[in-house]
C-alpha cells in the first residue's frame, strides 16, 4: 500500500454551486478572497493502509521519497473574490469558476459516447486551465512492469461527486499528483482511481468512473499524465525539478487555489 501523511482538507463543507443553474454562466457571487483548504482539517487520514490518493497534502519545502505523500506546512492561498456558475444548456453539469475566466463548450473528442460534453476553461488571455469531459469510454489500467514510474500525491481533498466503486477505486478526490521521469510531471483533476500499486504507475488518470452506459468523466488539466520524453510537449501538465517545487506550487499558487475550488464545485446531475 502507499505511504501517507496528514491530509490537506477542507475546513467546513464542500463548495456548493450558488444560485439557480442557467445555461451558460450565471450571476457572479462574491465569495471572499480566501480559499478554505487548510492542513489538519476534516478528512485527516485515519488509517495508514489507505491508498496515497486517499490522504495527502502539500509542503512548500524539503524532499520526499517518490510514491510517498508529503506533509502540510503552507496556509490557505487567496482565491478570486468574485465567482460565477457555469451550466450546460441541459443543466446536466455545473461548476463555479472565477468571474473573469471563460468556460466554453466545444466538440468532444472522437470516441466519446453519445451525449458527451466537453467544456474548456481558460483565462482571459487564453491560458488553458482545465477541461470537463463526460461520456469517456472506459480507460485501460494495464501497466507493464518495465513501464512503471514512481509517483507522489502532493494534494488530495475529498469530493462529494458520485462514482462507481470496484477494485482500484477510492472515494472521489480532487488531487494534484506528480510522476517521475527526467523531471517531475504534475497534473490536477478529480479522480476515484488509485494511481498504481506500491507508488508506481504508468500514468495517473484524472478520471471518475461513471455508471454503466454513461461513461467516465474527467475534470482537470489532462485526462491522464505520464512521464514525458525530453522531446515531447509537456503543457498543460506542469514540470518540476524537485518534489519540493511541486509542493510549493500547490501551497503558494493562486492559480492552483482557484482551480482546486473550481474542481471541488463540480456537480453532475445525471
Amino acid at each position: 500500500m502507499e505511504g501517507m501523511a496528514t491530509s490537506r482538507a477542507l475546513a467546513g463543507a464542500s463548495v456548493l454551486v450558488a444560485g439557480a443553474l442557467l445555461a451558460g454562466c450565471s450571476t457572479p457571487s462574491n465569495s471572499g478572497p480566501g480559499w478554505t483548504a487548510e492542513p489538519g482539517g476534516p478528512g485527516t487520514a485515519a488509517a495508514s493502509t489507505a491508498p496515497a490518493e486517499a490522504s495527502a497534502s502539500a509542503t512548500a519545502s524539503g524532499s520526499a521519497t517518490p510514491g510517498a505523500t508529503e506533509s502540510a506546512t503552507a496556509g490557505p492561498v487567496a482565491t478570486a473574490s468574485a465567482w460565477k456558475t457555469f451550466s450546460d444548456p441541459a443543466k446536466s453539469v455545473s461548476f463555479e469558476l472565477p468571474q473573469e475566466w471563460i468556460a466554453q463548450s466545444v466538440a468532444p473528442e472522437e470516441g466519446a459516447l453519445p451525449g458527451a460534453l466537453k467544456v474548456e476553461v481558460k483565462k482571459p488571455d487564453g491560458t488553458f486551465m482545465a477541461a470537463l469531459r463526460t461520456g469517456l469510454p472506459p480507460s485501460s489500467a494495464e501497466c507493464p512492469q518495465d513501464a512503471r514510474r514512481p509517483y507522489t500525491v502532493i494534494s488530495s481533498v475529498p469530493s462529494d461527486l458520485k462514482a462507481e466503486g470496484g477494485e482500484g477505486t477510492i472515494p472521489p478526490r480532487v488531487v494534484f499528483r506528480v510522476i517521475q521521469g527526467y523531471r517531475y510531471f504534475g497534473s490536477y483533476g478529480v479522480t476515484n482511481l488509485v494511481g498504481g500499486a506500491d507508488g508506481q504507475a504508468c500514468e495517473l488518470r484524472n478520471v471518475i468512473r461513471g455508471p454503466a452506459g454513461k461513461g467516465d468523466y474527467s475534470f482537470g488539466d489532462l485526462v491522464a499524465v505520464r512521464a514525458f520524453a525530453p522531446d515531447e510537449k509537456v503543457a498543460p501538465a506542469k514540470a518540476f525539478d524537485t518534489l519540493g517545487q511541486a509542493a510549493q506550487y500547490v501551497g503558494d499558487s493562486s492559480d492552483f487555489a482557484n482551480v482546486q475550488r473550481m474542481l471541488m464545485s463540480l456537480e453532475i446531475k445525471n
